[in-house]
Parts: C-alpha cells; structure tokens; sequence
C-alpha cells in the first residue's frame, strides 16, 4: 500500500514538472517571437532615419535662385526637421514601451503597443519618402529635363524635315503649318530661359505645352495632306461624275429621286468649305473622317446607280416571268372550271376541295386586278426599280401560294383518277392469284378439301365482286374503293397461303406414308400406326397425318423429317 501511494506521488511530481517545463518552453519561444519582431521594427525605424533626405536638401541650396524654389525649400526643411525629431524620437519611445511591456511578460499589452508602433513607422516612412521624392524632382530635375526636352527636339526636327519634304501637298494650310513650327521653336528657347533661372515648376508646363503642340502636329503632318488631296481633288472629281450620271440615268427613265443626289452634293460642298476653313487655323477635329464619309458616300452611291441598273433588268425580268405564270395559271383555273361538271360527276369531290377551287379562282381574280394597277404605277417613273422588284416579289409569293393550293387540290383529283387505274390493275392483279390457287388446289387432287377453305374462297370471290361494284358506281367513292381493293387483296393472299401450305402439308404427309411402307413388315406395330395414319388422311385431317406418320419414323430413322423434307424439296 505505501509503495502505490509513493508510486502515485511519484507519477503526479513528474507530471507537474513536464507541464512546467512545457510552459516556460512555449513561453520561451513567443519572448523570442516577440523580440526578433521588435528588432525587425527597430531596424526599418534606422533605414527611415538613415534616408538620404538631409543631403538631397543640401543640393537644393544650389538651385536657390528664385523666390518659389525658395519658399519649397523652406518647407522640406521644416518637415526634414519635424521627422527627424518628432516623428522618429515617437517612434524609439513605443520601442521602448513595447520592449518593457515584453520583459514584464505582458503579451496582450505588448501586442497592442507593436500594431500602434507598426502604423506610425508606416506613416513615417511614407512622410520620408514623398519628401525624399519632392526634393529629387528638382535635384534631377535639371537632367532628366534635358533628356525630356532632347527627345521633343529630335521629334521636332523629324516633323518638320517631313513637313519640308512634303510641303507642297499641304496646299493652303503651308504657312499655317510653317508658324506652328516656328511658334514650337520659340517654346524650346522659352525652355532654356526657365532652366537658367531654374524655374523649375514652369519648366514642366513648358515641356508639356511642347509635347501638347508636338502631338498635335504629328497629327497636322500626317492628316494635312490627305485632306487637302480629298478636299480639292479627289471628292470634287466624285461629285462631278455622280452629277453626271444621275442626269443621264435620269434622261432615260430611272426613277432615282430617293437617293437626294443634288441635295447631298450641294451640302457636301458644303462641308468641304467648312473643312478647308477650319484646316486654315490647324482645326483638324473629325475633319478627315468627315471627308473620309463623303467619300464613303459617294463610292456608295456609285453602287447604288449600278444597283439600279441591275434592278431594272431584275424587275424587267420578273415582272415578264410573273406575267407568263399569272396568264397560265388563269388559263389552267379556266379550263379546270370548264371540266368541273364532269369531274364531279365522275369522283366525289369533298366540299373541302370545291371550297378551295372557289377560292382560287376568286383571289386569282383579285390578284389580276392588282397587277394591273401595279403596271399603271410602274408606267409612272416614280419609284426605285429595287421597291417595284420587291412588289412583283410579292406579288408572285401571292401567286405561288395560289398555286400551291391549287396543285394540293388537283393533287387529290389526280391521285382519285390514279387509285382509279391501280384499282382496275389491281383488280385483274388479285383475280390472276385466286385462279392460281384454284388450279393449284385442283392439280394435286387433294382427297379431302377443308371446309374452312371454301369458306375464305367464297370470301375472297365476294371482295373482288365489291372491286367491280365500286368501279361500276358514278361517282367513285375513292376511299371506299381503295379499302375494298385493300380487303380483296389480303382475302386472296390469305387463300393462297392456305392453298400453298394445304397442297405442302398433303404432299409431305403422302410422302411420309409411301417412306415409311418399306418398314411395315420389318418394324413391330408399325402398320397399325401407318394404317391410322393412311385413315387421317383420306379424312382430310393432313397434319395429323403427318406428325403421327414422322414419330414413327424418327424411332426408326432419326432425323428422317430433314431427310423427307429434302426429298420433298428436290421432289418440288
């Protein structure tokens, strides 16, 4: 008992020990955390102060030749001032704090005191950097201007030389151009005024005015001349052959007042005087898209007189072709009308059918009359060829639809005349296959006939007679007639499979019987079967006969139905 109790208290010391030693370990390791994460702190805090900020300032004293520069440089050196001993001195105190919250073991404290310190150090060193960025604009500035303005002057020299070589194509807007480049050449000696004095907050407005004016003659030297090539050439060349052929194509009849032609082309000078204005005083704004537009429009309308051309000859031809069919399809509704007593007298015609032939004829009527009053129209010369194609285009869709429903109609008559003739061949067809059977029932002289086969031979005698009664009737009931055509049919191919298969079944069972007599003698029991099997027979009970005869048999010879059967075969 006392050595469990000692072993117990043993366990329990051990345990507390672990569990202390675990702690301090973990403790350890977030004191080393927190520390190494302060002293990451601590060096970003001497980056920012070590920042090259107070030497860059001292550089500035050498450009201190004017109020402005000066009135700057007071105020870095004031903010030098407020970061170096402000903002920096904050910043070592938190570190301090942070540190002494840390030694206490006070994490939640020390925690709290980091993210304060890690936004101030973030607020400084973005104060030290736009400030170290202020100073080197102009510590720089001079260089990295002079290899701005060394940029714009050899752009400007390749823009002019352009301009010198082409001068001739800019036509009026030459010495526009010319004092455009010698207003630009002004603004790079205005440069160099401003960066002896080191006014450095009007070089940059210098070199952007230009920059401006650079861009803007890059577009001058490259559009210019092409305006000038469609604005005094190349358009007026344009309108002067639409006009003509517009009075021509006028001359012989074509209706082209919708295209405004005249109209277009006194406001497209219009807006080329407008243009070469506004050229004058270097306004390019839109001016060579409008141009290009004009252009646009009048290759445009080139097209549209051939596309008159081509409609004229399109409409000629439709409105022949639509003709020729109206007068067929008149001549055809006429002489269907002149025949309809005698067709109706002749199939019986659904009221449906005579109710769609009426109709036809009364819009065919309606569509005469329209074609005529759009031939009056057309002798006007009022509308474009393109819109009297599309109205012959719907008058023959009208046309079409007619016939369509015209041909559906003459469709039904005409399958009614054709069931007619296939009922007739059909009907000599099925005659052809009962007399075959007859004969073939007759050939083999069959002992016994089934009664059930002369009842389908009356019936299928009895459907073909039906045949002839529906071909006899005025009018023909058509679909009466190819439902009695369809009945014989399949009453006479039934026959004749029964006749076939009958006439089989008897030869085989005969065949079975004069087989099996060579055993009679030799085979016990065998002619008593083959007796009763002669019986079935005469009987006219065939397949009885046959299934009694080839168990017999097959005791005696196996396989002997293949054997008979191809006997029978070669027999056949």
């Amino acid at each position: 008992m006392n050595s469990l109790t000692l072993m117990i208290l043993t366990i329990y010391v051990i345990t507390i020990i672990l569990v202390v030693f675990v702690l301090n370990l973990i403790q350890n390791k977030k004191n080393k955390k927190l520390k190494h994460h302060l002293e990451e702190l601590e060096i970003e805090k001497n980056e920012i102060d070590s920042a090259p900020i107070a030497p860059e300032l001292s550089k500035v004293e050498t450009f201190l030749k004017n109020e402005s520069v000066e009135a700057m440089y007071e105020k870095w050196k004031n903010r030098l001032d407020d970061i170096k001993n402000h903002q920096i001195p904050k910043i070592t105190d938190m570190l301090l704090e942070a540190d002494y919250s840390l030694s206490k073991m006070d994490y939640k404290s020390t925690l709290y005191k980091i993210a304060k310190l890690e936004m101030e150090l973030y607020k400084v060193k973005a104060n030290s950097e736009f400030l170290l960025g202020e100073i080197r604009s102009i510590t720089t500035s001079e260089e990295k201007n002079r290899g701005i303005i060394t940029k714009l002057k050899t752009k400007y020299r390749e823009l002019y030389e352009k301009f010198v070589a082409t001068r001739t194509e800019f036509g009026e807007a030459e010495n526009a151009v010319q004092n455009q480049f010698a207003t630009i050449a002004k603004m790079f000696e205005k440069f160099e005024l401003v960066m002896d004095k080191n006014q450095y907050t009007e070089v940059t407005q210098v070199m952007k005015v230009i920059d401006n004016s650079l861009k803007h003659m890059e577009i001058v030297v490259e559009e210019v001349p092409s305006i000038e090539l469609l604005a005094t050439s190349i358009l007026p060349k344009k309108m002067a052959e639409s006009m003509e052929i517009y009075k021509n194509m006028v001359s012989m009849g074509y209706p082209l007042d919708y295209l405004n032609v005249e109209y277009n082309i006194e406001e497209a000078n219009k807006k080329i005087a407008d243009i070469r204005k506004r050229v004058q005083s270097l306004n390019l704004e839109d001016s060579l898209f409008e141009l290009k537009i004009l252009l646009e429009y009048f290759e445009q309308l080139y097209q549209d007189f051939e596309k008159e051309k081509q409609e004229r000859s399109i409409f000629e031809n439709a409105s022949n072709t639509f003709k020729n069919k109206l007068n067929r399809m008149n001549r055809l509704v006429e002489d269907i009308f002149a025949k309809f007593d005698n067709i109706k007298s002749t199939y019986h015609l659904s009221n449906d059918d005579v109710t769609v032939l009426n109709e036809v004829r009364e819009k065919l009527g309606v569509l005469n009359h329209d074609f005529e009053v759009f031939q009056e129209h057309t002798g006007n010369h009022t509308f474009a060829y393109s819109k009297l194609t599309h109205e012959v285009e719907l008058l023959t869709n009208r046309l079409v639809a007619l016939q369509e429903r015209l041909d559906e109609t003459l469709e039904v008559i005409g399958g009614m005349k054709a069931d007619e003739v296939r009922a007739r061949e059909q009907l000599d067809e099925v005659r052809g296959i009962l007399k075959e059977s007859k004969l073939k029932i007759r050939d083999y002289n069959l002992p016994v006939i089934p009664n059930t086969y002369f009842v389908e031979l009356k019936e299928a005698g009895a459907a073909i007679k039906e045949i002839v009664k529906e071909l006899d009737k005025k009018p023909i009931m058509i679909t009466t007639l190819n439902t009695r055509v369809d009945t014989a049919r399949d009453l006479v191919l039934k026959l004749y499979m029964t006749t076939k298969e009958l006439v089989k079944t008897a030869m085989f069972a005969e065949m079975a019987i004069v087989y099996g007599n060579r055993y009679r003698s030799s085979i016990e029991g065998l002619d008593k079967k083959l007796t009763y099997s002669e019986v079935l027979f005469y009987k006219g009970e065939y397949h009885k006969s046959l299934e009694l005869t080839i168990n017999c048999l097959n005791r005696i010879e196996p396989g002997i139905y293949d054997k008979l059967l191809k006997l029978y075969g070669n027999e056949k």
